[in-house]
């Protein structure tokens, strides 16, 4: 029996100097929201928490891949040649080296594109195209960055392709919800 009065207090004096370290410390409900959504947004602000999931940081939020007109466009024209790395959540898609003509010459010609995402946006500023040309001559390669119109030609026709892709969809939207939504708006 007096072991177990010490036991209580032992805890009650550590329970005293807990709260009075600031450990646990009493809030009022004015201070704190009520809602557990506002108070987790509260506590994110303030840099008192984490948040996993859909509250996360923008750079872990992405759209599904099949719904990116950007990225089904560039996956549809990069269909010609095998590709290295394609990662959505990384935004970046690599091919293969490539050969850019089929000469029977002992010098041959390759070419490898990293094509970069800015953005989701179907603009012009909204992917970056980089080609690299590999040229080896007798077994020596030589691996250079190519500044040429291809890299303007490749985001013209991602960017042309990703334009229809979006407009087929929003047809496909308005057929199928659009006029219905409408009709149930106006029946009322």
């Amino acid at each position: 029996m007096i072991n177990f009065k010490i036991l209580n207090l032992l805890l009650f004096i550590l329970i005293l100097n807990l709260n009075s370290c600031g450990f646990y410390k009493r809030s009022d409900v004015a201070d704190n929201p009520v809602n557990v959504d506002e108070r987790v947004k509260k506590n994110i602000q303030e840099g008192r928490g984490i948040r996993f999931g859909k509250g996360a940081t923008r750079g872990g939020d992405f759209d599904f891949a099949s719904s990116n007109p950007l990225w089904r466009a560039s996956i549809e024209i990069f269909d010609f040649v095998p590709l290295t790395n394609a990662s959505y959540s990384g935004g970046i898609i690599i091919t293969d080296w490539f050969s850019a003509e089929n000469n029977n010459s002992s010098n041959t010609r390759d070419l490898k594109i990293t094509l970069k995402f800015l953005t989701n946006d179907i603009r012009a500023d909204a992917i970056d195209v980089t080609v690299f040309e590999k040229i080896c001559k007798n077994n020596e390669c030589k691996t250079n960055k190519v500044q040429s119109k291809l890299e303007k030609e490749i985001k013209l026709a991602i960017l042309k392709k990703a334009t229809i892709i979006e407009q087929e969809g929003f047809d496909k939207y308005y057929e199928k919800k659009g006029k219905n939504k409408a009709k149930t708006l106006t029946s009322k």
